[in-house]
């Protein structure tokens, strides 16, 4: 959960470089900020927890971002598309500074592992219409509860409601799907996992994992400052709610950011 801040919040910039990717020079930016969120999907506890990234992007749309990976950009009229490889998701099954909690003892810590990401957005008027597919390789001699590949697909629909003097308010509606070896990962507990923690064992399958919104109001101040604040709520759907894991089924999230760009 309080990846998908981040994850939010470095969407909204990769929305924005249209006009970018078509420059001479090179684009470099730099956020801070600070969110808080669920500590995992499912969770009731909370973490408020630093945001510290940059993204660099050259004239050719090559880009090195500090939440989605290295990857190429393309956007040209109302089409955009941009592929990447980073690392996934991670969840501890410890309370560890702004990570995990010990709510999922026994449960075994989901570790990073490479993620190929595919991202596509197509704007008709003032609404645009994304897709987002990530697939998680298999990590290699780990846990097979915790170390499965997987895939997910995001598709949402966003739209401007307000532009003026005082910035930029979106809203977005999206919806998450995931396959059986997603939902086994995050919301899954195999029998091994049941006789090390306080779980019952369930066996999650694929399909909707949320349904959720977002509100979006970025406040430019100048040509190189800007500030952002997003809320978002993600509503989890029943395969995913039905976890022995998920204590709260509507799960929510506040970021602010600063951001500069040169």
């Amino acid at each position: 959960m309080l990846r998908s801040c981040c994850v939010s919040l470095t969407s909204l910039c990769l929305l924005l470089p249209a006009n970018t990717l078509r420059a001479e020079d090179w684009r470099y930016v730099l956020r801070a900020g600070v969110a808080t969120a669920s500590r995992y999907s499912g969770s009731t506890e909370r973490a408020v927890v630093p945001l510290v990234g940059g993204e660099i992007v050259s004239p050719y749309g090559v880009f090195l971002d500090t939440e989605k990976g290295l990857g190429w950009a393309f956007d040209e009229d109302d089409f955009g598309l941009s592929v990447y490889v980073g690392a996934s998701d991670v969840r501890k099954d410890r309370k560890t500074g702004f990570k995990g909690s010990d709510e999922l003892n026994g449960m075994g810590s989901i570790k990073p592992r490479p993620v190929l990401g595919l991202d596509g957005t197509y704007q008709m008027g003032p609404i645009i219409l994304g897709a987002s597919l990530q697939h998680a390789m298999e990590k290699d001699n780990d846990d097979h509860d915790t170390g499965l590949s997987w895939n997910r697909l995001k598709l949402s629909i966003s739209t401007p409601f307000y532009e003026g003097r005082y910035g930029t308010v979106t809203g977005s509606l999206n919806s998450q799907f995931g396959d059986r070896n997603y939902m086994r990962t995050w919301y899954g507990v195999s029998d091994a996992q049941a006789s090390r923690s306080q779980f019952r064992a369930y066996d999650a399958h694929g399909g909707l994992v949320s349904r959720g919104a977002e509100l979006t109001w970025a406040v430019p101040i100048n040509a190189r400052w800007s500030v952002s604040t997003v809320m978002a709520v993600q509503y989890l759907g029943k395969e995913a709610a039905d976890s022995p894991i998920v204590d709260r089924r509507l799960q929510g999230s506040l970021a602010g950011e600063v951001v500069y760009s040169f």
